[in-house]
């Protein structure tokens, strides 16, 4: 879970935090949930959502990992102020085959993660059922889906560039 001030505002920069020194990339497919709903069934978990986008799950590694090892939560390993930077547009599901959809993630131009919706563990109909029970789903929440493998480090200086079915819809320097 994330607040709202993990979003990144469009076109800002996204500066390496002061309070890691192993922050780690994770892009994941990102839905826009489209009607309020709670309990939602699994066959009609499709009609709660109408777009999906791209973000980058920021993880600061050893601050996750001191928490782990103070038995602490580790939530602020990854709800950090600006974490969660988005794509500049969410493409409407009419646009797409989801089961033929991919997205990846070049790193100063050398792909790092790749991924299909096809290939993911849950769908994200079984996401969106899951987390209904134990939350409202309001117009608007944002359902980060997980991430492929490639996950990795970033430093200061590196380029981000999230694709959508190959179309650039993401794009991050690391200041």
């Amino acid at each position: 879970m994330k607040p709202d001030t993990a979003l990144l505002p469009k076109r800002n920069p996204f500066y390496y935090p002061d309070f890691t020194k192993d922050l780690h990339h994770e892009l994941e497919l990102v839905v826009r949930i489209a009607r309020l709903g709670k309990n939602i069934s699994e066959k009609y978990a499709h009609e709660y959502y109408n777009e999906v986008g791209l973000g980058i799950d920021f993880t600061a590694r050893d601050l996750q990992q001191e928490c782990k090892e103070k038995g602490l939560p580790w939530e602020i390993a990854k709800s950090f102020e600006h974490s969660a930077p988005l794509s500049e547009r969410f493409v409407p599901i009419q646009e797409l085959d989801l089961d033929t959809t991919s997205f990846e993630l070049l790193k100063n131009g050398v792909a790092v993660q790749s991924g299909h919706v096809k290939d993911m563990i849950f769908s994200i109909d079984k996401l969106i059922a899951y987390v209904s029970q134990f939350m409202t789903l309001k117009i608007g929440d944002l359902l980060f889906t997980g991430t492929p493998a490639g996950v990795g480090p970033v430093q200061i200086g590196d380029h981000l560039e999230g694709f959508l079915n190959g179309e650039k819809l993401l794009d991050l320097k690391i200041k």
